[in-house]
């Protein structure tokens, strides 16, 4: 295992809670990489703990939303683990900001790994949270690997369906696809290290709210973090090239473990979560050029819309002004995730 120089001050974007006690950890992928992770138990335990790993939002780092959604089911009773992925963050893996399908599906089977062997975990009840990015590949790792027993997927993001289809699949033709992959092609000459894709900073007047959203967290105190690539300089440009030319959610109509789709009611990204879950129940669905059987457990799958809630208001609850400012609106439901993880992991 490669040997990582770790932050060990406190350095998330959120406070320690005093229920819960936190340490930096770090585990191997088969692929030889070592991931760098904040690992959060409740004070007391007794006897073996259900175990939930946790990642995303794509871009963003353990310090962030994936460590509190960790901290907050730690609260409750799970062993939890925020972790950066492959060539992110603390994490090891040159060149930077680089993301592979296989790779960041390993990613979560390799926490599920490190999980199963803790002493205070019962390897028979361990789930995964992915958020954006990381919910399409937090419901990838489910289809391949039957120890995951319930997974969240919050906010997602399909990667593979928007960088090979563009947003709401406005670039669905072949002529679109070409064009990105002619651009790529000659990208990986001219500069194969070149950056893009941060929060455009300044924020112009006439962005998307949506931008906006991701701005008033990414920049700002509410959610700024050094090591986040969505805070800064973005992600390398020919580093998601795998994924437009991927479809990652192609079996997950099989997954049989229990699985919660969450999703903000104004996110612009709600049709991602609602076409992945209704692909998943039915074996298609808009978006998906396949058409699978429907899915051998529908019972235990589950899709919750939450009233009012924009993309990034479900990073870390959202806040009713600007810039992280105003009264939390408290929009997760974190006793609705602990009870779909107690329910499920049994």
């Amino acid at each position: 295992m490669q040997k990582l120089e770790l932050t060990q001050e406190w350095d998330k974007v959120f406070p320690l809670s005093e229920k819960v006690n936190h340490r930096k950890v770090t585990f191997e992928t088969q692929y030889g990489l070592t991931l760098a992770a904040d690992l959060y138990e409740p004070k007391d335990i007794h006897g073996k703990l259900a175990a939930i790993a946790v990642s995303g939002p794509f871009g963003a780092v353990k310090e962030q939303s994936s460590g509190l959604y960790a901290m907050r089911m730690a609260e409750r009773g799970f062993v939890a683990l925020a972790f950066d992925p492959s060539y992110t963050g603390e994490s090891s893996g040159e060149p930077r900001r680089t993301a592979s399908p296989d790779i960041n599906t390993e990613d979560f089977m390799a926490a599920v790994d490190f999980l199963s062997k803790q002493e205070n975990v019962d390897a028979d009840k361990i789930g995964i949270i992915g958020i954006c990015g990381w919910g399409g590949i937090a419901l990838n790792a489910a289809a391949a690997d039957t120890r995951i027993k319930a997974t969240v997927a919050s906010t997602m993001y399909d990667m593979t369906r928007v960088s090979g289809n563009g947003y709401f699949d406005s670039e669905d033709k072949e002529e679109s696809r070409h064009a990105a992959r002619e651009a790529l092609s000659k990208q990986r000459l001219a500069d194969p290290m070149a950056m893009a894709g941060g929060v455009i900073d300044p924020l112009p007047d006439e962005a998307p709210q949506f931008v906006k959203d991701y701005f008033d967290y990414y920049k700002t105190e509410r959610g700024y973090h050094q090591r986040s690539g969505n805070s800064n300089d973005g992600w390398r440009v020919i580093g998601t090239q795998a994924f437009a030319n991927s479809r990652f959610l192609y079996y997950i109509n099989e997954i049989r473990s229990a699985v919660l789709v969450m999703h903000g009611e104004k996110a612009h990204s709600r049709y991602f979560g609602e076409a992945a879950y209704k692909y998943m129940l039915e074996g298609k669905a808009e978006g998906y050029n396949v058409v699978g059987k429907p899915n051998p457990k529908p019972e235990n799958k589950q899709l919750l819309i939450i009233p009012g809630a924009t993309h990034c208001d479900l990073y870390d609850g959202g806040y009713t002004e600007l810039v992280g400012k105003g009264e939390p609106k408290n929009l997760i439901p974190w006793d609705k995730l602990a009870d779909f993880f107690t329910k499920n992991l049994k």
